[in-house]
């Protein structure tokens, strides 16, 4: 690799820790948590309309889950008066990120796929919950992977029934949307579920969006929001899936039962617990696209955001990106530029190989690059912005026009890799891995592509 391309490497990495800095739970909360004459003040609303709530709560309830719980719970246990806070606070956060938060109890449950840790820990945050009054407050803080982290059946349904449906979905190719609309109709915290475990208390969520357009219904599978999706829409996605007579016998029966009303739905936007319930969105991917732009304008480069909403299958957004790419290099470019995005794609699972979404991305990129003749200037990133890309260790991939090679000089198949979902390996062979460790935030994923000019 030349030293040009080294350097445009190191760049492309420098960029997108940029964007994981902006999500940086910790101070999130702080910018929006705040205490003035002992009264707990929090900010809420668009930002060109910033409102406060405050109230004398005589107790505040801490409930935490998702990657970045415990960054965001340090935050707001550091904020909240000592007299207010009803100790423990309950937190549920993934291995990778767990850390000893003080007078909060720390539980650690299975992600992407939900365990029986993180059941027990659902039980413990749900009973938590219920124990707020009126004149409390109940201080949800919410993170992408709250999802899975926290499974709380609805009656009749096993843990491993609602795994199994999740592992169907996540294999279907679905979209994070269509993921949570089945899973709110499964769970009794989901779709607004906790929210009416906390009534008749006040509820104020803090919510780190890791979905794509800030639906807040969506991220974690809005629990402590209205829910305006059905029992018919959860049988709509699983039968557009071709998942419908895979799913367990129970799981049918109750979305059949729930569509012809003898199952009480999720609660609505009129539904009365929600008149004391609000939220404040205080990071999302759309503030990391910003963020990376900004910093790739730092080092020189032209920028411009492809997408800030990128979805799609993974490897048909690449091709399309190369594509792109190349339109740009034939019209001329006078300096370096960044073409950057940020989204979450799909990956449709046809092998059995191993990999993630941003992975397999690199890995297409890299394939169409050479497909399409793209000239010998570029960098593709594609990262997740906790740190884990899929079932890996990886936040994602990283590569340059001779990842083929060093591909193929490992005795691999890069086509062969593509087909199987074998990203993983193929990246590990070639030295392309993404590697950042768990970064303590989760606000889905960031695209880098940088492009020398032609010399």
């Amino acid at each position: 690799m030349s030293a040009e391309l080294k350097q445009l490497r190191l760049q492309a990495v420098s960029i997108f820790l940029a964007g994981i800095k902006a999500a940086d739970p910790y101070r999130a909360v702080q910018n929006y948590l705040r205490i003035e004459n002992n009264r707990i003040e929090i900010l809420f609303g668009p930002k060109v309309h910033r409102k406060t709530r405050t109230e004398d709560w005589k107790k505040v309830h801490l409930l935490a889950f998702g990657k970045a719980a415990c960054s965001m719970a340090k935050a707001a246990v550091e904020i909240i008066p000592a007299e207010k806070f009803v100790k423990p606070g309950i937190i549920v956060t993934n291995e990778e990120n767990n850390t000893i938060i003080k007078n909060c109890d720390v539980y650690t449950a299975g992600h992407p796929l939900p365990n029986q840790d993180g059941l027990q820990a659902a039980k413990i945050l749900a009973n938590q919950a219920q124990k707020a009054q009126i004149n409390e407050l109940a201080l949800v803080l919410i993170s992408g992977g709250g999802s899975a982290l926290l499974p709380l059946p609805a009656p009749g349904i096993s843990l491993e029934e609602k795994k199994s449906t999740t592992l169907l979905l996540l294999k279907s190719g679905a979209t994070i949307n269509q993921i949570n609309c089945v899973r709110k109709h499964l769970s009794q915290l989901k779709g607004g579920g906790l929210a009416r475990m906390t009534a008749p208390a006040d509820l104020h969520a803090l919510i780190l969006s890791d979905v794509i357009g800030d639906d807040v219904s969506a991220i974690a599978s809005g629990p402590t929001v209205p829910d305006e999706t059905s029992f018919a829409n959860a049988i709509e996605v699983c039968q557009s899936k071709h998942i419908w007579k895979q799913l367990p016998e129970k799981i049918r029966r109750r979305f059949i039962m729930g569509a012809a009303g003898k199952i009480q739905e999720t609660p609505k936007k009129h539904d009365p617990i929600f008149t004391r319930a609000h939220y404040s969105l205080i990071a999302s991917n759309t503030i990391s696209v910003n963020a990376i732009k900004t910093t790739a304008e730092k080092l020189g480069f032209t920028t411009l955001v492809y997408s800030d909403h990128l979805c799609g299958e993974a490897k048909d957004e690449a091709k399309k990106l190369v594509v792109f790419t190349k339109k740009i290099i034939e019209h001329g470019i006078g300096k370096p530029v960044a073409i950057l995005a940020g989204g979450e794609t799909t990956v449709t699972v046809c092998g059995s190989g191993r990999g993630g979404r941003n992975q397999e991305m690199a890995l297409a990129f890299a394939l169409a690059a050479k497909q399409n003749h793209l000239p010998d200037c570029w960098i593709f990133l594609s990262g997740g912005t906790d740190g884990r890309d899929g079932p890996t260790d990886a936040a994602g991939g990283i590569v340059d026009p001779k990842t083929l090679e060093r591909i193929s000089e490992a005795k691999l198949d890069p086509y062969r890799c593509l087909k199987e979902n074998d990203s993983y390996t193929a990246l590990k062979a070639s030295r392309d891995l993404l590697e950042t460790g768990a970064t303590g935030t989760n606000v889905a994923d960031l695209q880098v592509l940088l492009i020398l000019p032609i010399s």
